[in-house]
């Protein structure tokens, strides 16, 4: 099976990048049609989001160039594995890398805060090409055959995968080595992993982890998103968010959390059509 999927990503992969993004946009174009579910949980997860400021087409036309962002993604994924440092460079445009180094004088680790925005997976590669020591944090797929080809695509970067599972542990040890660990603060979280903050105006439970990752070892926290423009993208690190520390852990944690998000909240609504809304970002509820 593994082969399989290799031997598919090869062809995938060898697409022309100009093609792979016509037939990705064809492909989320047909995907939004079939998968009405999906398309049903970004429609109301825009309107929950917009409310009154979009038209009810304004929403539809943005859900459908979400569907659109999703299928180029597709193809981009299985070309990740067989791109190098130059071929990167070649359509991937950095800007406040010289930010990390800043961080990581100080030998506490830094906490990238990103979101599953523009091309998220290609944001991973791209730093791990650069040489960062990189600790992605994911959640293991249900599949164990596609878990074992996404994690391949992933490392081909000579970044390294932590599971959410009992992750503070290996990320402490790792962010005291001063290494630089990737989070993705954008999902729902049960109610026990996370605290409940603002986004988009709605209630929203967010996870914890950052927060209390950067409390427990000092590493800085710095947001970075990757943004798309047609076939190139920009990856933009901002500046260190300043870290909330009077003692108390629990309400600490709460407005670290809240600060993040709102950082997170700040670049989708720059870009909505690429973030992901077919996620029930609102399903645990307080």
């Amino acid at each position: 099976m593994l082969f399989f999927l290799k031997a598919l990503s090869f062809v995938l992969g060898h697409i022309p990048r100009f093609a792979a993004f016509f037939l990705g946009g064809l492909l989320g174009s047909v995907a939004s049609r079939i998968l009405k579910r999906h398309r049903r949980t970004a429609l109301e997860n825009i309107e929950r989001a917009f409310g009154g400021n979009l038209t009810r087409l304004e929403r539809e036309r943005l859900a459908a160039r979400v569907f659109r962002n999703l299928g180029v993604m597709f193809f981009e994924f299985n070309r990740m594995a067989w791109l190098d440092r130059d071929a990167i460079d070649s359509f991937v445009e950095f800007k406040g890398l010289d930010r990390i180094e800043k961080a990581l004088k100080r030998g506490k680790g830094v906490i990238l805060l990103t979101a599953h925005y523009g091309n998220w997976e290609l944001l991973h590669a791209a730093l791990g090409h650069k040489g960062y020591s990189l600790e992605l944090v994911v959640r293991k797929l249900d599949s164990p055959f596609f878990e074992q080809f996404v994690r391949w695509v992933r490392t081909r970067s000579g970044i390294n995968i932590v599971y959410k599972v009992k992750a503070m542990l290996p990320l402490v040890r790792r962010l005291n080595s001063n290494a630089v660990a990737m989070i993705l603060a954008d999902q729902n979280t049960v109610r026990e992993e996370g605290y409940f903050v603002d986004f988009f105006g709605v209630s929203a439970a967010t996870n914890k982890g950052p927060a209390l990752l950067a409390g427990k070892t000092g590493a800085a926290v710095l947001p970075v998103f990757i943004v798309r423009d047609g076939t190139r993208h920009t990856v933009e690190v901002g500046e260190e968010l300043e870290f909330v520390n009077t003692g108390n852990k629990d309400k600490d944690g709460l407005a670290n959390t809240a600060a993040y998000t709102a950082v997170v909240e700040k670049a989708i609504r720059s870009h909505p059509e690429q973030w992901f809304w077919v996620h029930r970002r609102w399903k645990t509820r307080p």
